[in-house]
């Protein structure tokens, strides 16, 4: 068609309409995938406990005229000296357990393969020293290592009441648990 003089060709020369929404409709397609590309990388992969965790240590009594580290017991106030390293930490604990024996309630926790193999023959060479128990940086209890301990149990009295116990019991399953779990993704 012919207007005013001069050819009209329907369009100029801009895209027809369709063509630019195909466009607009790609790059909107590129940025959301992009968008959820990136997603993962935002969310918070550690997840908070919904419990308080409880870090159990166990600390080897020093010999006499060894230099160590001086805890009290919460109840008594027993001072014992002990090596400033841990010999059990809380990856060697694999599940805690209320125990009953004929001095009354008691904590009763089962270690790893390797920790017992560790404990074990600490015990033959440490015949009537005491491990103390520390839960979270505090000492609430001890054993008396007075033969070789072969089934990797540790019974410890915890001076504290025995109502506290249960509680005290569960904390100690979760963080256990918690822990293995990590390690197994961890492999």
């Amino acid at each position: 068609m012919i207007h005013g003089g001069t050819a009209s060709r329907g369009g100029g020369t801009r895209p027809p309409d369709a063509f630019r929404a195909r466009r607009d409709a790609a790059l909107h397609l590129t940025a959301l995938m992009l968008g959820l590309m990136l997603l993962p990388s935002c969310v918070s992969k550690s997840k908070t406990p919904d419990y308080q965790p409880l870090v159990a240590r166990f600390f080897l009594e020093a010999r006499p005229g060894e230099t160590g580290v001086p805890l009290q017991l919460p109840v008594s106030g027993v001072s014992i000296t002990v090596g400033a390293k841990p010999l059990f930490v809380e990856y060697d604990i694999l599940n805690a357990e209320l125990a009953k024996v004929d001095l009354g309630p008691c904590l009763l926790l089962q270690l790893t393969p390797a920790a017992t193999r560790d404990l074990y023959r600490l015990s033959v060479a440490s015949v009537g020293r005491r491990l103390v128990l520390v839960l979270n940086d505090a000492p609430v209890g001890v054993h008396r290592i007075e033969q070789a301990m072969t089934d990797g149990t540790v019974l410890v009295f915890v001076e504290g009441p025995d109502a506290a116990l249960p509680a005290l019991v569960e904390r100690l399953r979760q963080t256990s648990a918690e822990i293995a779990s990590a390690a197994k993704k961890s492999r």
